[in-house]
């Protein structure tokens, strides 16, 4: 029986002081780099990646007409206060 492949091996240029502190964070936590590096790119996607992706969703959504005009949005939040205020 085969492993499924889990990942896809790509090749990488890091600055020489990234890749000391990616090393010296792997031995003091007695993981592999590549443990150390997966994790710091998921904090990264969780973060500041997280706002790029939902944009990018987005856009593709407003590509697919996937959208409300801002006069409909507006008529939608004024009902919606006229039922509060009742």
């Amino acid at each position: 029986m085969t492993k499924p492949v889990l990942s896809d091996p790509i090749a990488l240029r890091l600055p020489v002081d990234v890749l000391a502190d990616i090393e010296t964070i792997a031995k003091a936590s007695d993981r592999s780099r590549s443990w150390v590096m997966v994790r710091a790119m998921r904090y990264y996607l969780a973060t500041e990646g997280k706002d790029i992706l939902e944009i990018e969703h987005a856009r593709e959504g407003m590509r697919q007409g996937k959208f409300q005009d801002m006069d409909g949005l507006l008529e939608e939040l004024e009902a919606l206060n006229k039922d509060d205020a009742a």
